[in-house]
């Protein structure tokens, strides 16, 4: 039986994160396979992460810069060791390397953190994203990352485009695997709310991820008292995981701006708005949250940067607009008006059965796994690169997780 380790940053919380989601969306299509999977990670336990052994998931508590780690890997021999986002590669990548050299090592980035880091630091510095900025030490690490594995599965073409423009990465050493998610049929549909019974506007997403942060300030200090003046009765509902202090203070009943926090039911929840409301201004990857609007038939307005990487040549199933006074405009304007609402619901359905097709998705993905564990000699033998950058870091993070172990014993 094909072994499959998962050295995950965080425990999935499908119901807190996209993130979160698409992990459990790789996990089940493993499990498809009848491979065996086990989870490790040195994270704590969360209130909301999934339970994984009821999925049949072995899941394992290691240490970070421990020995231990050795033994357990030893123990476990994988086929596959895939990395949840490069940090966990670059933990654990040189042990993995020594102690299962065999083993096929799968990047999944999530979303590519060095783009992310560039517009945010354009953003606070009010002006353009400028080829400076993705030239920083994290885009060394996270593509000197990408270049040591033998695959990085990429949610986004967008980011697959600058790897391989930008950075020249092989694109035999990237693959684009979005949200695998089940098509929407005649049934779906007719469960879903008309127009006539949902109300309101509603904003969602995990506020310790800081584009969804900046997201909901953004509403609050600029877009929201632009839609309120015209639709005074109107609320937004902002949801989201772990709301710090701050989130929560930006609540207020008289100008109908409620935030709500954690959503048990988050379907629930997109199903009764009418409207959703992304003004993401920086980010990477591709957005849960309108994935998630789509599937529950709510039309939604968002950024170039909320729908980037989305929706292929099809046409958004709402609007999408960067200027926050045309931004308001376009929300009363779907609010109001029934036709265009439905009208633009029904391009959702377009976009999660053509982009979003979880079985060719999930098939494409385990024939390129498999293909490399056929040619994985001569794919790494063509990967030079990936092969001198393993052979350099592999010494220095070995080194340094040593002095940190070694600094750990006296301490403590």
């Amino acid at each position: 039986m094909t072994q499959v380790l998962i050295i995950g940053y965080v425990w999935p919380e499908p119901n807190s994160s996209a993130a979160g989601s698409r992990m459990l969306q790789l996990i089940q299509r493993f499990i498809q396979q009848q491979w065996r999977v086990i989870y490790a990670s040195p994270a704590s336990d969360t209130d909301f992460m999934a339970d994984l052994t009821e999925l049949g998931v072995e899941k394992v508590s290691i240490e970070l810069n421990s020995r231990s780690f050795d033994q357990f890997i030893q123990q476990c021999a994988p086929d596959i060791v895939m990395f949840d986002r490069f940090m966990m590669e670059e933990q654990f990548g040189w042990r993995v390397e020594k102690h299962c050299p065999q083993a096929l090592r799968l990047l999944d980035t999530e979303d590519l953190h060095c783009l992310r880091n560039a517009r945010h630091k354009a953003l606070k510095q009010q002006r353009a994203l400028t080829s400076q900025d993705l030239a920083g030490d994290l885009a060394i690490r996270e593509v000197s990352s990408i270049l040591r594995c033998d695959l990085s599965l990429m949610i986004s073409d967008v980011e697959i485009a600058l790897l391989k423009d930008r950075f020249k990465v092989c694109s035999s050493l990237l693959h684009h695997c979005r949200f695998m998610l089940p098509n929407i049929d005649s049934e779906v549909q007719a469960g879903w709310p008309e127009y006539n019974h949902r109300q309101h506007f509603i904003s969602i997403g995990n506020f310790r991820h800081e584009p969804n942060w900046d997201a909901v300030l953004h509403l609050k200090q600029t877009i929201w008292p632009l839609i309120r003046k015209q639709l005074p009765q109107a609320e937004i509902h902002v949801y989201g995981a772990y709301p710090p202090p701050k989130a929560t203070q930006l609540h207020n009943e008289k100008q109908g701006f409620k935030v709500l926090g954690w959503a048990e039911n988050a379907q629930a929840v997109m199903k009764s708005a009418r409207v959703c409301l992304a003004p993401l201004r920086f980010g990477a990857g591709i957005k849960g949250k309108l994935t998630e609007a789509m599937r529950c038939g709510t039309p939604s307005i968002t950024t170039d940067i909320g729908a980037e990487g989305m929706h292929d040549d099809l046409l958004w199933n709402g609007m999408i607009e960067n200027d926050p006074e045309l931004f308001a405009e376009q929300a009363v304007s779907l609010y109001q008006d029934q036709e265009l609402w439905r009208q633009l619901q029904s391009r959702g359905v377009n976009i999660i059965n053509q982009c979003y097709d979880q079985r060719s998705i999930g098939d494409s993905l385990i024939g390129r796994i498999k293909q490399l564990r056929e040619q994985l000699e001569q794919h790494r033998l063509e990967n030079f690169t990936g092969s001198m950058l393993r052979h350099h870091s592999m010494k220095s993070f070995q080194y340094m997780s040593q002095w940190i172990e070694a600094k750990n014993k006296v301490q403590g």
